[in-house]
């Protein structure tokens, strides 16, 4: 393995990356806050240009990273490519490729027509794919250790290319200004029992929060960067290739996602995975404000069990109904307690604000000061069959009208946004 070198900051002019979560900042900032690396050791302060030093800074080990909680301040500067070898080289789908799998065979073995549509694929293509599947995931699953903050460098465009953070049973993490793009799996998988045609699933997100809890992801971007090919179809079904930008699920808890741009995608945020998982009851407390959804087909978020907070969102529903067709944006699933306040729909010529909210289960939702193509509307009332949640937030220090979200939404939310110093809604511990 080459050695990496992996830069000390300077933070003396730069403090962004020691700022930590506000008092009542939402969810994030209850019982402990969320600070992150603040308390760094300077030997734990680091600059990042390529995926081995992050590794590298993180604590060396990828696949025990998850385990190191030493504080530490981590800037990400210029570019990230996950899809490389150790040498930092990129590569592409025949490095990941088990040498049992072959694509062709797997739509021949798989084809409904041969297959059927009652149970998903088994076998031996079906495991070569799985382990195609894994290996990508061993190169771009970046795990994070609690007590960590990674921020993008101001000024130095950060992206991070192709990768999954992983942000998995830890505790105390943030996550600032930086450009997520084109997070994609080389192998997804056919599930002929997924709806009632079927469909094709992939495997990572940019961000995956599991059983973690005080994480705070602030004023990124999350994009496919214009990568997908909506038309290619296999089995009639639209060949996915991309699964969320940032999911919360198995336990996680006490979480603020604030001035994020999410962008042109399909399945944006999932809050709680599965009915079934009954240790989310009582967590999944989380906060989103400000944040900016544009052009995004669903979930924004899906929330099965949690006790969400949404306001002073602005939802941009897709003008290109072709390629990011417009489901809904807010998903009342098993158990959910949404809270919405003075969020700002706008909504294409045509679409009904009873679109806005879907049902799967959930039997709770309170809705106030929504705006809808500049009109008031009640989205609870609206739908007509959803009760009242039975709490009401108080993690926020104000609330803008609906009626100036658009404006202040579009100005600051997204990586770029920040400036070394001050920061509405967050405080220096320098």
């Amino acid at each position: 393995m080459v050695p990496v070198t992996v830069h000390v900051l300077d933070t003396s002019t730069t403090d962004i990356g020691k700022q930590t979560l506000g008092v009542n900042d939402g969810w994030g900032s209850f019982t402990t806050g969320t600070t992150g690396g603040a308390n760094a050791d300077p030997s734990n302060i680091h600059i990042v240009t390529k995926r081995s030093e992050l590794i590298q800074a993180l604590g060396g080990d990828n696949s025990k990273n998850a385990a190191n909680a030493t504080p530490k301040i981590i800037y990400v500067k210029g570019t990230i490519d996950m899809n490389v070898d150790e040498q930092d080289q990129p590569v592409g789908k025949e490095y990941y490729q088990d040498p049992a799998y072959d694509f062709e065979a797997y739509l021949a073995a798989y084809d409904p027509a041969v297959w059927g549509r009652d149970s998903v694929p088994t076998g031996s293509l079906e495991t070569a794919r799985a382990a195609s599947e894994k290996n990508q995931g061993k190169n771009i699953q970046i795990h994070i250790g609690s007590n960590t903050t990674l921020v993008g460098l101001p000024g130095s465009n950060a992206k991070i290319l192709g990768g999954n953070l992983m942000i998995q049973n830890v505790d105390n993490v943030i996550i600032r200004n930086i450009q997520f793009e084109n997070t994609f799996d080389y192998f997804p998988q056919w599930d002929p029992t997924d709806g009632s045609t079927g469909n094709w699933n992939a495997a990572f997100d940019s961000i995956t929060v599991k059983g973690a809890t005080h994480i705070w992801i602030d004023h990124n971007t999350f994009t496919d960067g214009g990568h997908r090919d909506r038309n290619l179809e296999y089995f009639g079904k639209h060949y996915e290739q991309y699964d969320g930008f940032m999911d919360i699920t198995n336990a996680s808890d006490l979480i603020t996602v604030s001035y994020n741009f999410f962008h042109d995608h399909d399945k944006t945020t999932l809050v709680g995975g599965s009915d079934s998982y009954t240790a989310d009851a009582g967590k999944e407390r989380i906060t989103f404000h400000h944040n900016y959804y544009k052009n995004v087909t669903q979930r924004a978020p899906r929330v099965r069990y949690g006790q969400v907070h949404l306001y002073n969102n602005l939802y941009e529903a897709s003008q290109n109904h072709e390629q990011y067709p417009y489901l809904y944006s807010i998903g009342v699933g098993h158990e959910s307690k949404i809270y919405s306040q003075n969020n700002y729909f706008a909504l294409a010529e045509g679409t009904p604000a009873t679109s806005i909210v879907q049902v799967w289960g959930g039997t709770q939702f309170t809705d106030e000061g929504s705006v809808v193509n500049g009109q008031e509307v009640n989205l609870a009332e609206a739908h007509g069959t959803l009760s009242p949640v039975n709490w009401t937030p108080t993690l926020y220090t104000s609330m803008d009208s609906a009626a100036d979200v658009p404006s202040i939404v579009q100005a600051q939310a997204g990586a770029g946004k920040l400036q070394s110093g001050k920061q509405t809604g967050s405080k220096s511990t320098k």
